[in-house]
């Protein structure tokens, strides 16, 4: 590889990692969707966790979804009128990518490491008219044992 070819590869890269990551912007914040299911495949690096979430073929809300205690966090987020609005999705997918928070917020709130197999609940949203590939962008993260997380930002 001559040096102009290596310099241009280099130039390119950071803008194919921002087109890879993408905000909150792209996903539709007014329709909560709530995913339960078993980790599939894991992936516990930056810029943030992710899986692939197994989920039932005949998906159910829990019947106490919307009475659920959340943790307080240091983003403003209404917790009680998302779990009120959540629903499940419209499509049929069986596997979801999930995106979790960054490695620093799972560590700030201490959540234990996912492995392939984990039962996880998740709240989170989707692209607008749940278009495109399944991916959900966790909200909360409830875990096998009893432990809820909140994700948008650390700890209150």
């Amino acid at each position: 590889m001559n040096r102009r070819t290596l310099f241009a590869a280099c130039l390119a890269l950071p803008a194919a990692a921002a087109r890879a990551h993408h905000g909150w912007s792209s996903f539709d914040l007014e329709r909560p969707l709530f995913l339960e299911g078993r980790a599939a495949k894991v992936a516990w690096r930056n810029p943030h966790v992710e899986l692939e979430l197994e989920v039932s073929a005949d998906p159910r809300l829990p019947a106490d979804l919307a009475t659920r205690t959340l943790p307080a966090q240091q983003a403003s987020v209404d917790g009680a009128a998302l779990l009120k609005a959540a629903r499940l999705p419209t499509r049929r997918d069986r596997r979801w990518m999930v995106e979790l928070a960054p490695l620093t917020r799972m560590q700030a709130w201490k959540v234990p490491e996912i492995r392939n197999g984990d039962t996880l609940g998740v709240l989170g949203f989707t692209f607008a008219g749940e278009r495109g590939e399944a991916v959900l962008r966790a909200e909360y993260l409830w875990v096998a044992g009893g432990g809820v997380y909140g994700l948008r930002s650390g700890p209150a």
